[in-house]
């Protein structure tokens, strides 16, 4: 692998008051439905971690390990979710379906991600963090289904040697043809893999199009306020047009427009923000946006600039794809 080899794109600016700008830098890639790259821009063999943008290739391994979900739990596996009472309960009936306590799962004790979320709670008499809340539980209660399912050890279950996180470093490392290993550890305790933006796209063309990934792709595409919540980008993303779409800590996002062509845009400076803007232009540039698609995500891909209250400016995306 080599870096440092090409320029990192400018994918978007923050201009406030018509007098400020700041510019982020990153890359971003697409690939078709058998891999091949079709756009760049950046520095796309630079390496980084997939965080939560793995967590739908998690969710594959996890079903085919045994977890036996349903579309909805599917949807919950594939999910950084804010912790709204819907979440919750899905996550709830995860477990209780496979026979597991909330005490088994391995992410820490957290407040959900949603501000609403949380403030619910707190004025509901909440007082301490719990696992359940954490936006990676549904992903854990997936693993810990799968771990029942074939008797292997669930106190163990995060361990990069366990039999299932085994089985998931080798099937992405071949679905995106690059080897994901050295393993990090991931904010929820789970093996983070190691990728870059080119392999990333080669992954979501695979989510698009593999008949493997099908029942990944219909969960998240007809369920993606449960994926993220209402607002967020790669909800937004899913319900504006056909693809499904997720996002990760640190500024990635992925994209598998439906059959067609998968996209991957990271940002350097980690602001997941500036990853939705970049996305958002990868999808206008490629002419898969109609008029009511580009009025739906307006708000993601140029957002606004708030100052006093007030919106002073706007996050313009200034990315330019090659072929």
């Amino acid at each position: 692998m080599t870096t440092g080899e090409a320029p990192a794109a400018l994918l978007a600016a923050r201009v406030r008051s018509g007098l400020e700008e700041t510019y982020h830098h990153g890359a971003a890639a697409v690939s078709d439905s058998d891999g091949s790259l079709v756009a760049h821009a950046g520095d796309i063999d630079r390496p980084f971690f997939l965080r939560s943008s793995a967590k739908p290739f998690q969710a594959l391994v996890s079903q085919e390990s045994g977890a036996a979900l349903e579309p909805l739990e599917m949807a919950m596996a594939c999910a950084s979710h804010r912790g709204h009472p819907v979440h919750i309960e899905l996550v709830r009936s995860m477990l209780s379906r496979g026979g597991i306590d909330e005490s088994a799962l391995g992410c820490p004790p957290n407040w959900p991600l949603g501000t609403e979320a949380a403030k619910r709670l707190l004025r509901a008499g909440a007082v301490a963090p719990r696992r359940i809340w954490h936006n990676c539980s549904g992903k854990h209660a997936g693993f810990l289904r799968a771990c029942v399912a074939r008797g292997w050890p669930t106190d163990t279950y995060l361990s990069p040697e366990h039999p299932l996180q085994r089985r998931i470093v080798e099937f992405v490392s071949e679905l995106g043809g690059l080897r994901v290993e050295p393993v990090g550890i991931d904010g929820c305790g789970a093996p983070v893999m190691r990728t870059t933006t080119r392999a990333m796209s080669v992954l979501f063309a695979r989510l698009a199009s593999d008949s493997k990934l099908a029942e990944v792709f219909q969960a998240m595409h007809r369920y993606p306020a449960l994926v993220a919540g209402n607002g967020e980008g790669d909800s937004t993303i899913g319900m504006s047009i056909d693809a499904a779409a997720k996002g990760g800590a640190q500024g990635c996002i992925g994209v598998a427009v439906h059959s067609r062509l998968g996209i991957a845009v990271k940002s350097w400076d980690g602001l997941g923000d500036i990853a939705d803007v970049a996305a958002v232009s990868v999808l206008a540039q490629l002419g898969e946006l109609t008029e009511t698609a580009r009025a739906a995500l307006e708000e993601i891909g140029r957002p606004p600039v708030r100052g006093g209250g007030e919106t002073v400016g706007r996050t313009e995306p200034r990315l330019e794809l090659s072929a």
